[in-house]
């Protein structure tokens, strides 16, 4: 880059900022003898525009005197920026010695018209007097306040706006307790955009805002073959909220592996309580009964 060309090319002025554009993009290739071979692809990505719009700002350019340009065959086009030649056309230039529009004299009305509505008149039904912006004089007579004590308590913001700020702060919470699990885990920072901000939202909503939080550590530390391959995924807390709730307050934790086992235990059992049924029906003697 030529600081000389760039810094001649700057102040140039009545060019659009297409133009503008693609001339320093060029100046800035160019060296000091003003000669630079980008291509036009090149300055449509470098300037963000579209190849057509690069061409017809360097034809405009050539028109102007300020670049010139030289084909050579397999090879890109060569520039020659010139900025002490540059003379953009007429009609972009000020017209400072133009003559001043001649002005046109309107007739004055005619004596015998109405003069015209007044806006206090036009208007009249449709005044609207705004309320004061302080609180009325006799208000801290009736609850025994002072003016700036009656003032605070009328600019106090509305339940929701607490409300609001609430559960942003519980949300808030319940991210910081997600997180700190996952990276003490898996050593690095959960994913956290538009979807998941829901998530957590729908999460404060289910547990509460005492519970979640602890609900949510907890679930990371949960040794499940389906949550190892998810990452443990916030979705996937959220889908059963409620059980993992569950085993966090029971300290218990059931994987597939777990609810398998007491299945095929409670299986058996039935399977014994059966057979106890039919042996005491028939009678027979059993060393067990």
């Amino acid at each position: 880059m030529s600081t000389m060309i760039m810094s001649a090319c700057w102040p140039l002025q009545y060019m659009s900022a297409t133009q503008k554009a693609v001339l320093i993009s060029l100046a800035d290739n160019a060296n000091d003898d003003g000669v630079c071979w980008p291509s036009v692809p090149k300055i449509a990505i470098r300037t963000c525009l579209s190849e057509r719009a690069v061409q017809v700002s360097i034809r405009w350019l050539c028109s102007t005197g300020i670049l010139s340009t030289k084909e050579r065959i397999g090879r890109s086009t060569l520039y020659t920026l010139t900025p002490a030649a540059y003379a953009p056309p007429q009609e972009l230039r000020p017209a400072n010695d133009a003559p001043h529009p001649p002005q046109v004299l309107h007739p004055s009305p005619a004596q015998a018209a109405p003069p015209p509505r007044s806006s206090c008149t036009q208007n009249h039904h449709r005044t609207y007097k705004e309320p004061p912006a302080e609180p009325p004089a006799f208000l801290p007579a009736l609850i025994g306040q002072s003016i700036d004590d009656a003032r605070e308590r009328v600019s106090v913001k509305h339940p929701k706006a607490h409300d609001d700020e609430d559960r942003k702060q519980a949300c808030r919470n319940i991210w910081a307790a997600y997180s700190t699990a996952y990276f003490d885990r898996y050593h690095t920072e959960p994913v956290r955009n538009q979807k998941v901000n829901a998530q957590v939202n729908d999460l404060l909503k289910r547990l509460g805002n005492i519970e979640a939080p602890r609900v949510a550590a907890y679930f990371v530390g949960i040794n499940d073959s389906y949550l190892i391959r998810e990452c443990h995924a916030f979705g996937a807390l959220l889908a059963k909220a409620e059980a993992y709730r569950t085993q966090w307050a029971t300290n218990t934790q059931v994987n597939f592996v777990t609810a398998r086992q007491i299945e095929n235990t409670q299986a058996n059992l039935n399977t014994a309580e059966q057979a106890k049924a039919l042996i005491r029906k028939e009678g027979s003697k059993n060393a067990f009964l």
